[in-house]
This record gives C-alpha cells, sequence and structure tokens, in this order.
C-alpha cells in the first residue's frame, strides 16, 4: 500500500517519487488541507465499500433470495422492497440530519454515530438462516439505512477539502480507495467461503461469517477516517432546529431552497434516472447472475471481485478525465456504457459473454459515481454543505426505490424473466442522459459561489 503511505503522510516521505507526488498532489486541496486528511476522508469509501459488494451485491442478496426465501416467486421483489424501504427512511430524514449537523457543526459526530450503527446490524445479519425472512429484511433495512446515511454524510466534507478545479479527481480518490476495500472485503469472504465448500459447508453456515467480516474491516477502517479527517464546518446558529418529527417539513423546505439552484435540481432529476440503473446493477447482479446465467456463489464472487477492479480504474482515471474534459461530458460517456451494458446483458446466453457486461459495468459504476458527487460538490453552496447533501442523497435514494423495485416487479409480473427487467433498465440511463442534456456546470458553480458570499 505504497499509495496509502504517501497519502497518509507526506510530510514524512520526502523520498516520495514523483509520479505519486504528481497524482496526489496538494494544490489539489483547499488550503489547509493536508493529504493525510483526505486520506482518511477516502478510508470511509474504504471502510464502507465493503458492505455493498458483500452484503448488498455479491453475497446476502444471492444468498437471501435462494437461501433464506428458498427461492420463492417472490423472494426478489421482497429484497429490492426491503431495499425500497430503507431508502424510503433516509430520504424522509436526511435532510433533517443535515440540517442538524450544518447548524451544529457535527458532521463528524453524526458519522461516527451512524458508522457504529451499521456495523453491528451488518454483524447482525449473521444471525439470518433459510426461512427467517422477517429478521433478515428487517435488519437489511437498518443495517442500509445508517450505511446510506454514512454515504451522504462523508460526501459533504469533499467540498471542504478540494478545490472547486479539482473536485472530481479527488472525488475519484475517494472511489478507488473504496473499491480497493470492497475488493479487499470481497477477497477474504471468497478465501473463507471456498474454505468452507472444501469442508462441506453450506450457505447457511459461511454466509453468516462473511457478515462478521464485513462488519469487521468496515468498523476497522472507518477508525482511520475519525482519526485523521477534521471538522471543517463552523456552526450555523441561524439555521432552523430540526427535530427527526420535523424532517418532513425540513425537506420541503429545503426544496423551495433548492429551486434557485436550477442545475443543480436538473442533476438531482437526471441522478434519479441514471443512478436507479446503477442501484439495479449494484443490488441485483448476483442474483441476475446466478439464477439467469447459471453462476455457482464462488464464480459470483469472483465476477464481483473482477468487477470491482474494473470500477477502481473507473474512478481513479475518470476522476482525472472529467478535470480535463468536464463532468458533462464524463458522466455522459458513462452512461452510454451503461446503455450498452444493459443490452449485452439482456442478450448473454454464455458466462463468457456476460462477463464482458460485468467489466463495461465496473468502469461505468465507478465513473459515473464519481463524476455525479463531483458535479453535485460544486453546485452546493458552502454554508449548506449537510442540508443539500441529505437533499441530493434523497434522490439518489429515491432512484435506488426506483431502479431495483422497477426490475422486481417487472421480473414478478412477467413470470420471472429478468432478461427484460435488465432489458428495460437500460431506458433509466437513457433518460439520464436526455435530463443531463440541459445542465450547465459553469453556471450552476456560480450561483453556488453567489450564495455562499451572502450567507
Amino acid at each position: 500500500m505504497a499509495m496509502a503511505v504517501a497519502i497518509a503522510d507526506p510530510d514524512t516521505c520526502i523520498e516520495r517519487p514523483h509520479a505519486m507526488k504528481a497524482l496526489f498532489s496538494s494544490d489539489a486541496l483547499n488550503p489547509g488541507v493536508r493529504l493525510r486528511e483526505v486520506f482518511g476522508w477516502a478510508m470511509y469509501d474504504f471502510a464502507n465499500s465493503g458492505y455493498t459488494t458483500v452484503v448488498i451485491t455479491a453475497v446476502f442478496a444471492a444468498y437471501f433470495v435462494g437461501g433464506v426465501a428458498q427461492g420463492a416467486s417472490w423472494a426478489t421483489l421482497a429484497w429490492t422492497v426491503g431495499l425500497s424501504v430503507s431508502y424510503a427512511i433516509v430520504m424522509l430524514t436526511m435532510p433533517g440530519l443535515g440540517a442538524w449537523a450544518d447548524r451544529a457543526a457535527g458532521k463528524k459526530r453524526l458519522l461516527m454515530a451512524v458508522t457504529a450503527a451499521c456495523v453491528v446490524s451488518t454483524a447482525g445479519l449473521a444471525l439470518v438462516g433459510p426461512g427467517q425472512v422477517a429478521l433478515g429484511l428487517g435488519l437489511l433495512i437498518v443495517s442500509n439505512t445508517f450505511f446510506s446515511y454514512g454515504e451522504s454524510l462523508t460526501a459533504s466534507f469533499l467540498p471542504e477539502l478540494a478545490k472547486p478545479q479539482a473536485m472530481g479527481r479527488v472525488s475519484g480518490w475517494g472511489w478507488a480507495l473504496g473499491y480497493i476495500g470492497g475488493m479487499l472485503t470481497l477477497g477474504i469472504c471468497l478465501a473463507y467461503v471456498l474454505a468452507a465448500q472444501a469442508r462441506g459447508e453450506s450457505g447457511g453456515q459461511f454466509v453468516p461469517v462473511t457478515m462478521l467480516i464485513t462488519a469487521l474491516v468496515y468498523g476497522l477502517a472507518a477508525c482511520v477516517t475519525f482519526a485523521l479527517m477534521k471538522e471543517h464546518s463552523l456552526p450555523q446558529p441561524d439555521a432552523p432546529v430540526v427535530g427527526l418529527l420535523q424532517s418532513l417539513h425540513q425537506l420541503r423546505q429545503t426544496f423551495q431552497d433548492a429551486r434557485p439552484y436550477k442545475d443543480f435540481t436538473r442533476l438531482m432529476a437526471c441522478a434519479v434516472a441514471y443512478q436507479g440503473g446503477v442501484a439495479v446493477a449494484i443490488s441485483l447482479a448476483a442474483i441476475y447472475a446466478e439464477q439467469v446465467i447459471g453462476f455457482q456463489p464462488q464464480e459470483t464472487m469472483v465476477l464481483i471481485f473482477v468487477l470491482n477492479i474494473a470500477a477502481f480504474v473507473g474512478a481513479f482515471v475518470f476522476g482525472y478525465a472529467q478535470d480535463r474534459i468536464g463532468h458533462k461530458l464524463a458522466l455522459a460517456l458513462t452512461l452510454l456504457g451503461w446503455i450498452l451494458t444493459c443490452v449485452i446483458a439482456a442478450l448473454s446466453s454464455t458466462k463468457e459473454v456476460f462477463w464482458w457486461a460485468a467489466a463495461i459495468a465496473g468502469v461505468c459504476m465507478g465513473s459515473s459515481q464519481s463524476s455525479g458527487r463531483a458535479m453535485a460538490g460544486l453546485m452546493v453552496p458552502a454554508a449548506r454543505l449537510g442540508e443539500f447533501f441529505g437533499l441530493w442523497t434523497f434522490a439518489i435514494r429515491l432512484s435506488s426505490i426506483l431502479g431495483p423495485l422497477s426490475y422486481g416487479l417487472i421480473t414478478w409480473l412477467s413470470g420471472g424473466n429478468q432478461r427484460l427487467a435488465i432489458g428495460s433498465t437500460s431506458l433509466l440511463f437513457v433518460l439520464g442522459l436526455v435530463l443531463l442534456m440541459p445542465v450547465n456546470v459553469e453556471r450552476g458553480r456560480r450561483m453556488a459561489l453567489g450564495q455562499s458570499a451572502q450567507r
């Protein structure tokens, strides 16, 4: 992990290679921000990516459908409904939590609390066995809710760390390190699964252990974040006091406050569309691979492992590319790649062909998520980062409801035709591409700066 060392403590790395220094230049950061703090921030992506990779994508999703729900016709729909409930909770409560964090300058404290809750509930998934559908869905809802809180809060730190012209590459650092974390967690789990299968153990025996591994890596890696990352925001005593019961009112108020930021709201509409498709890939890839293409569990884990490698490359390379070619063009290119992915996946009849779809999806996944976060960071007023990123989270979670839920409904109504469902997912990326066209990043940035100057 030479990269990690170079970022973590640049002041002591006098002999750091010039190429590494060029890649991770402090010139990308705001005054007073050190590379070690950015490394701490990026380590949260490293920490929480294991949850997405192992729980939502590679292991628990397929186990829930095939093992816990025992392959019932409604199993895929039940999985998507559970995810949708968690996202609905986040949509309704995150703006209020974000407003509190802005008022109290407490983003870091809140991040620590939701991280602890996610780690504990992820470990709790180890208790779920065959037939325990209610317990599985309950713990899924709790863990994914707190995971989503953490994802929103860590994104709100980005504009405090990176200069506007370097937002893309710094966001890419986080996503790239995140995929390394996802691969590490999945790799440890895969090694354990292969050993367990060699001993003749079933999914009901080795899946619980993978949940404990995921929780452990999440918790330990997040400690690096909390040790290195600072709270940069200042208290906003004039901000409204918002409790959880007032979140609906706060959500409506934040929407009204965001209306003048037309490019930000247009980007949110675009994100609702394309992130719905991304959510399908994240939450249903393993289910599709095993139930439609015929992958075995260990093959699925290898597939997702390789997908994470491709996502790492996409996030890292596109992080630099989007600062050069523009965030909008970079995002548009990834959406075209996603459309191609859906078409190949729907038409693939062999594992070899499906591998191509997974590789393209990996590159597009890292780059599209990094591009979207960087664009949003440019258009958010500095004094209201928590609140506006709470609104951004609302949009992302709405997409995470619409995408997988539509997939589950199409699968259920078509008698289990998941090829039709994945083919229909391409329409979400087409819609995202259409909605992206009127977004003007420069105009959105000027609006955010004007608001910051007034407050």
